[in-house]
């Protein structure tokens, strides 16, 4: 369980009704491919030993007594298997027939798990066979042998409580109050579920919904197995629906009619980091038996799960132009809030022909039309000096043209150089404090501008430049309100392609155009030709790994060693291994380093999950040492 995480694996075998022998025999083939995969857990459906649609077969003593037989041998199949399996059977305990589900590895019964919720209604009629379960946890004897029975039961893999799970089964996920809301609340990371709906129209869609949600609402993993096309078809159809969801999201989907397995492994590191960090999950253990039993699965060194290169970015082009514009809209939203609060009718904002301050324009555009402004008041500034190519600067007046601003244009150079001499710096020494003297400069031309236009000056950082510490303190690093402070890099350029594919053909063009230029401060001078010579991502490195680092740090609460190795899964077609350490180095490094410039950051929108600013999400003092996060790097080998 490399990481904390778990394989789980959702199994529809190919049975027949009544058929015990043939079942058993479909069950152990599968449960022999789950152990050859590295499975943790694997559900299979409800009552798969004998059928879920057997009717009146259930009040026949032969089907029951060779339904557990069955479950006997299948124990003795798995002694060899490390994987747990849930199997869901007839059960009779005290004179009375259950609906249950085993639980069991290598050779041990770990448990035996009632249903709760008996549905008799429309096509369901349970009742006519099964109880419900009763609240006390009793002890069940299946041919001499004994295992706990009731529905209060979480299974602890030794050494790996993070993947405790509990099962509760089909209907019971439809009622009210499900039992796995409790399951979770007592310990339960995963719950399992094998069920047995049958399909109709529009029931996958709602069972997709229901199962989603529900992992959303209990932090917890979700894996819902339905019985197959080998249950009777009298009156009604099942299609072996299954469905792996961690958090609210679908991370492996087999069916309708599909695959006869699913398997994703879910992350039960981040289900313990997500519990902890949210206030209103509130434990309550009452009453609950916890069975601890020696881990059984795999060290898996590969990963079967969808890790996003670009977890910021939106995915799927059908949500493409809503993301957008909700994304766009929260931004905008919070600055037509300060311009009516403080009654400015007028913003300054440099623009470098770069991506952050085209972004930042673009959001200023929408905010002026929201608050009923005319674009007039956004004072668009460029500052040419000695790192200013030809490029960038005609690209910054194209934009500004085709929005409308008021537009100047201030060269910088003399007041740089003027400044060089009052401190003594020779200009010919491109060094930082070259740097940041244009920087620094640039910044004061904007704050005075805003006092003669009574308006204020919006920042244009985004969130990997603050991640990184890549700004200048009190130079591009301040601003008044920066509506770029929670957009990383690599959701800039998405949202710029967004404007850019919409946009009117005047825009479309300029747009493009910024969007092919390389990523660069322009502090140093371009080389003979004009070519830009100083490219941020060379300095930094590249910044689609340093969002995906500061996501999986900040959102995931990943350790250095698992960043990494979600990074190599990532990543595998693009960067070797050697490359994501050494940036992943150098990211913690500037992390840690950098923080002071993130705790006098100015206001803005938070849009995403993931925020630096030191008055919301991230509270961090600016003297915390990297030194832990990296030796945790150095025993990567």
């Amino acid at each position: 369980m490399k990481y904390g995480f778990a394989r789980c694996a959702g199994v529809t075998p190919d049975i027949r009704v009544a058929d015990i022998s043939h079942n058993i025999s479909e069950i152990i083939k599968y449960m022999k491919e789950c152990g050859k995969k590295g499975v943790f857990a694997a559900v299979f459906p409800e009552l798969c030993i004998t059928g879920y649609t057997c009717g009146d077969l259930f009040f026949q003593k032969t089907l029951l007594e060779e339904a557990a037989d069955g479950l006997l041998k299948l124990l003795e199949e798995s002694r060899e298997i490390c994987t747990v399996f849930i199997v869901g059977l007839p059960f009779v305990f005290a004179d009375k027939l259950y609906n249950t589900a085993a639980v069991f590895c290598e050779g041990r019964l770990l448990g035996m798990i009632p249903k709760t919720y008996i549905p008799n209604y429309n096509e369901f009629y349970e009742k006519r066979y099964f109880e419900s379960a009763f609240p006390d946890i009793e002890t069940a004897d299946i041919r001499g042998i004994k295992a706990p029975f009731g529905t209060k039961l979480i299974f602890v893999p030794e050494g790996y409580e993070a993947a405790s799970f509990a099962v509760e089964i089909c209907e019971d996920l439809w009622a009210a109050i499900p039992p796995s809301s409790h399951h979770a609340l007592a310990g339960a990371s995963i719950i399992l579920n094998p069920s047995a709906g049958n399909e109709i129209t529009g029931k996958a869609d709602y069972r997709r919904e229901l199962v989603k949600n529900q992992s959303a609402r209990l932090i917890s993993g979700y894996v819902y197995t339905c019985a197959g096309e080998g249950e009777s078809t009298t009156d009604v159809v099942y299609s072996g629906h299954k469905l792996i969801c961690e958090n609210g999201r679908i991370l492996e989907e087999a069916g309708p009619f599909g695959e006869n397995i699913a398997i994703c492994d879910i992350d039960t590191g981040l289900i313990e980091t997500e519990r902890r960090r949210n206030t209103t999950f509130s434990p309550k253990r009452d009453g609950y038996r916890y069975i601890d039993f020696p881990c059984v699965a795999s060290i898996n060194d590969d990963l079967m799960r969808f890790v996003d290169p670009h977890p910021f970015v939106p995915s799927g082009d059908e949500r493409r132009e809503a993301r957008c514009r909700e994304i766009i809209g929260i931004q905008a939203a919070g600055l037509k809030k300060r311009l009516l609060h403080v009654g400015a009718k007028n913003v300054v904002i440099g623009v470098s022909g770069g991506l952050d301050s085209t972004h930042a324009l673009l959001v200023c555009a929408e905010a002026f039309r929201l608050a009923g402004l005319d674009t007039r008041g956004i004072i668009t500034v460029t500052m040419p000096c000695f790192g200013t190519s030809e490029r960038t600067h005609r690209n910054a007046l194209d934009l500004c043209k085709a929005l409308g601003t008021e537009f100047l244009e201030i060269n910088i150079g003399d007041a740089v150089r003027q400044h060089f001499k009052d401190i003594g710096h020779n200009e010919d020494i491109h060094d930082l404090t070259y740097e940041n003297s244009q920087a620094r400069e640039r910044t004061q031309v904007l704050m005075d501008l805003a006092s003669r236009y009574k308006g204020f000056v919006i920042g244009t950082g985004d969130l990997s430049e603050l991640a990184l510490g890549f700004a200048t303190y009190n130079g591009d690093h301040m601003s008044m309100y920066n509506v770029n402070c929670s957009i990383p890099k690599t959701l800039i350029r998405y949202l710029i392609k967004y404007f850019a594919d919409t946009g009117d053909d005047s825009l479309r063009e300029v747009l493009y155009d910024i969007l092919d230029t390389p990523v660069s401060p322009e502090l140093l001078p371009p080389d003979k030709s004009g070519v830009i010579s100083q490219v941020t991502e060379d300095i930094v490195g590249p910044y689609e790994l340093h969002d995906f680092f500061l996501y999986c740090m900040m959102r995931m609460g990943y350790e250095p060693e698992k960043i990494y190795f979600a990074a190599k899964t990532a990543f595998k077609d693009k960067y070797d291994e050697k490359t994501i350490l050494r940036w992943l180095r150098s990211f913690y490094s500037r992390f840690f380093a950098q923080q002071y410039k993130r705790s006098a950051v100015p206001d803005g929108p938070k849009v995403g999950s993931v925020s630096l600013s030191p008055r919301g999400d991230w509270r961090m003092p600016s003297d915390a040492c990297a030194d832990l996060w990296l030796s945790h790097l150095d025993e990567i080998v």
